[in-house]
């Protein structure tokens, strides 16, 4: 099957991000680790010419294709299969549980907008009841190389890999890599590589917390500065000087570490901690 020959035919549009799958090989791939049986709903965002969604309407039980581009609407609308909808709209704008439960997403996202299409599958980490995540049960979606590589990341990564990002998925989900993607796997091909990504999401978020909120707070001031310790991190962030000294040291946390150096454990007992100092 050409899909290089098939895309060839449409002119992809910057300002949406688009570039198409056209290699055999990752869309395979793709396939094979969505994990999909006859009995299973599935989300597809972003389907652009079909290309994956062809396939997954002949192993799934239901096919939801949520696409903003009216074009790609009208192609993917050539497709014949009965247990296909599309839904013509901005996925950000989509409420998920709508759809049903155990939802199995398979998206090929705009790379520019992943962040927040992951806190709106996902929630944010003090979001414990989001209705969209109860109601997925794996994400399996293609971003670029360098975001899989946060997705993934931990304290011991690259400074730049761990971030909001990291915590946000590993929060919510197990996070594995599974292929590296090249940018000739597309058309037309971007800049950069990519990577197909599973998440497995959790019924319970990854720590035990008091207060959720107060974390994300703590989490977002130990990221905020990087080039400063976290002691100061957390002052500048508002939390009272005196009850951050005490809590590093209470912890044994050199107070000239900086914030992306402690794992999520970690942030997790100094979040407690702190609010217990408040």
């Amino acid at each position: 099957m050409n899909y290089f020959e098939r895309a060839k035919k449409f002119r992809a549009k910057k300002r949406l991000g688009q570039n198409f799958l056209v290699d055999e090989n990752a869309i395979e791939t793709i396939l094979d680790n969505s994990d999909i049986t006859k009995n299973d709903v599935v989300l597809e965002i972003g389907p652009g010419l079909g290309f994956v969604t062809e396939h997954l309407v002949k192993l799934a039980k239901k096919v939801y294709a949520v696409e903003l581009d009216e074009d790609m609407v009208n192609e993917i609308s050539k497709i014949p299969a009965d247990n296909l909808e599309i839904i013509h709209k901005d996925i950000l704008k989509t409420d998920i549980s709508q759809f049903g439960e155990n939802i199995k997403v398979v998206a090929n996202i705009p790379y520019y907008i992943t962040s927040p299409i992951l806190a709106h599958l996902l929630g944010e980490v003090d979001d414990l009841n989001n209705l969209n995540r109860n109601s997925i049960s794996q994400i399996l979606l293609m971003v670029q190389w360098e975001v899989a590589k946060r997705l993934c990341a931990n304290e011991k990564s690259p400074s730049k890999e761990f971030g909001l990002l990291s915590i946000l998925a590993q929060f919510w989900a197990d996070v594995e890599i599974i292929k590296k993607v090249p940018a000739r796997a597309f058309f037309p091909a971007p800049k950069v590589d990519s990577a197909i990504v599973k998440l497995s999401v959790k019924k319970e978020p990854l720590l035990k917390l008091t207060n959720y909120t107060f974390f994300r707070k703590v989490i977002k001031a130990c990221f905020a500065t990087r080039r400063k310790n976290i002691k100061n991190s957390l002052v500048n962030a508002g939390f009272a000087k005196n009850a951050v000294e005490e809590t590093l040291k209470e912890l044994s946390i050199d107070e000239n570490l900086r914030g992306e150096t402690l794992s999520i454990n970690q942030m997790g007992t100094l979040s407690e901690c702190l609010k217990g100092k408040l």
